[in-house]
């Protein structure tokens, strides 16, 4: 992937850290710093089919990105219409799975730049109701399985200098009571970004911690175990995908919940 393009959030109110200097009166007061140029990449998304994941894939493929739509529902998968897309069968459970979606990758494409984790779980309730299957359940979805899967990753974005993003959530930055299991193992999650972060930076390899707010995506009807608390209005998944895309794009490292205002 060579050369830079300019983002089409061009002219938009900044969204990141990264600025050009000031520009000639009649230009844009702002032009994002695009260091990587999706266009003819192969980017994976995992949990694809989700309330973020499609959107993430949609934003992908809009950008000329081939995207390996992975999840465990391979026909929602097939049915996002993502031309080009490489469907994988994906359950993060398993510590195998990111063989598959290596393989999967490098047997069709060719190559892998990119991986984009946007699964995960969520369960409500105080700790001491909150049963130990369930409290595994959340940290082998939400922890364990993004690290088996990265620990697969160093190879093939390794040859083609390329990224992983993790979306964790603002429960890393600001823990509530009834959702302890859940903010732990986003908390772990971030904790574990930002020494990859560092740890990958000689293989080439950019690593990005993502944390929105709530978000409409309907993770929260779907907990697996609990009731979710009343939640204000959350953010359309749409800007949210956009906005991590232009993250990627501008090699930002983290995005904390604030980015998203």
């Amino acid at each position: 992937m060579t050369g830079a393009r300019t983002s089409p959030l061009a002219g938009a109110p900044p969204l990141g850290n990264h600025q050009l200097g000031s520009a000639a009166a009649a230009e844009p007061s702002y032009v994002p710093v695009v260091a990587r140029d999706l266009a003819g990449s192969v980017v994976a998304v995992v949990g694809a089919s989700g309330g973020l994941g499609a959107p993430l894939a949609r934003a992908l493929s809009s950008r000329g990105a081939q995207v390996v739509l992975a999840g465990p529902h391979p026909v929602r998968l097939a049915a996002l219409g993502i031309p080009g897309g490489v469907v994988v069968p994906f359950d993060l459970r398993d510590s195998t799975a990111g063989d598959r979606l290596v393989a999967a990758a490098l047997d069709g494409p060719g190559r892998l730049d990119g991986v984009i984790n946007a699964a995960g779980i969520v369960a409500f309730g105080d700790l001491a109701s909150t049963d130990d299957v369930t409290i595994e359940e959340v940290f082998l979805t939400n922890v364990l399985g993004p690290l088996w899967l990265m620990r697969r990753l160093v190879a093939p974005l390794s040859a083609t200098k390329g990224f992983i993003v993790n979306v964790s959530a603002v429960v890393a930055e600001q823990p509530l009571p009834g959702m302890a299991a859940y903010a732990a193992s986003k908390a772990a999650m971030t904790a574990a970004d930002r020494a990859l972060a560092r740890e990958f930076r000689r293989s080439g390899i950019h690593v990005c911690d993502v944390r929105p707010p709530h978000t409409e995506t309907g993770l929260a009807g779907r907990a697996i175990a609990g009731t979710a608390p009343r939640l204000p209005q959350g953010l359309d998944p749409a800007t949210v995908a956009e906005r991590i895309i232009v993250a990627v794009e501008q090699d930002e490292s983290e995005l904390a919940s604030t980015a998203f205002a």
